[in-house]
């Protein structure tokens, strides 16, 4: 930014923005170019590069699945891409108990729930193309959670501007999910979490439920690094 346009942003004078910036620059925590706009110096990029090398994004992907579950007395998977699909790593149980058949280990399909339209959406296209023509070639074999479909592209696109999505014709009756991402530094997908509920819970609570989620995961995203 100029000069001028730190001043009006932190409301301060000309002369005393730059007096900071002066001592900024002193310590290498901002740079200036030979047209006068200031950016990040050296320092700030190091901490930051410092503070990408010592974070833990499972971690971090795990407390906000905890915390939604605590926050919204319901289940909630941390689910991450194996190597037969998108597998649940843990799941955080609600207040009420549901009858699902999902636990560590467990594998989701890619188009067939909640979870897995989330790295349909936002993986490698030749990695969603080669999983799922895996699903398919293994339809009848597969113990994977969740009815195998096709996902037209048009979905594909809504999951991404929306960041998160829920599932028809649910592979448990009664039973309904809503999952959203969490990225990292480099725009990669690093988990989904994924609450589960009654349908009739989730149908009710549907607008809270996924406002909360996106908080959750977009508040992981961040302190990993990704700029929404």
């Amino acid at each position: 930014m100029m000069l001028k346009e730190l001043s009006v942003v932190s409301g301060q004078s000309s002369a005393q923005v730059h007096a900071y910036m002066a001592s900024f620059q002193s310590l290498d925590f901002v740079s200036r170019d030979s047209n006068g706009l200031y950016q990040l110096g050296p320092a700030c990029i190091e901490f930051g590069a410092m503070r990408m090398r010592i974070t833990d994004p499972m971690k971090i992907a795990r407390h906000a699945a905890q915390s939604l579950s605590e926050e919204t007395s319901s289940s909630v998977a941390l689910v991450v891409w194996g190597s037969f699909g998108p597998t649940v790593t843990e799941i955080f149980e609600g207040v009420n108990q549901l009858n699902m058949n999902t636990r560590p280990g467990t594998v989701y399909s890619l188009s067939g729930t909640a979870s897995g339209r989330i790295f349909a959406a936002f993986l490698p296209e030749e990695t969603y193309k080669q999983a799922v023509n895996r699903e398919l070639i293994e339809k009848k074999t597969s113990a994977r959670v969740g009815n195998v479909r096709k996902i037209r592209k048009s979905d594909i696109e809504q999951i991404r501007r929306d960041a998160f999505t829920t599932i028809e014709q649910s592979p448990v009756p009664g039973i309904t999910a809503i999952s959203a991402p969490v990225f990292d530094s480099s725009a990669q997908l690093v988990a989904a979490v994924t609450l589960i509920a009654h349908e009739a819970t989730l149908e009710k609570e549907f607008d809270t439920f996924a406002s909360l989620l996106k908080r959750a995961t977009q508040s992981a995203s961040r302190d990993l690094g990704y700029s929404l």
